[in-house]
């Protein structure tokens, strides 16, 4: 076999693992629990805690873990590196299209101020990093 058909291969080989790790993990139950971190949070972020208690925590869970209804937030596909803070502004005001998950799509957030999501936003950054999500 060529070094070319070789690398093809191995290429079909990583690109059908890759979706398959993916698959399962979009598969999997939703982290919300004790195993979640929860550090200690400047007033911001507990002002952000608050509002998330008030506008997601039905879908994403008391700690962000997730639920039936909503992924977990505290989870690698939301670290900043993949949804930048724009993402989550945009999501909270336009609403989002199912991409990672099997919840449905979610809908705009109605009546959540510009500092509410910010402080949301702050809220949440803190837990990701608290359990190693940058």
């Amino acid at each position: 076999m060529s070094k070319h058909a070789i690398t093809i291969m191995a290429g079909v080989i990583v690109a059908l693992a890759a979706v398959l790790a993916f698959r399962g993990l979009a598969g999997r139950p939703p982290a919300e629990g004790p195993e979640i971190v929860m550090p200690r949070l400047s007033p911001e972020q507990i002002a952000g805690r608050e509002a998330f208690q008030t506008y997601c925590v039905e879908c994403h869970g008391e700690r962000a873990g997730g639920t039936d209804s909503g992924p977990p937030l505290i989870h690698p596909f939301y670290r900043p590196g993949h949804h930048d803070d724009q993402t989550f502004y945009a999501a909270v005001s336009t609403g989002v299209r199912a991409h990672h998950w099997t919840f449905g799509d979610m809908p705009p957030v109605e009546n959540i101020t510009v500092d509410e999501v910010t402080a949301i936003i702050a809220f949440i950054r803190t837990v990701q990093r608290a359990n190693d999500i940058y």
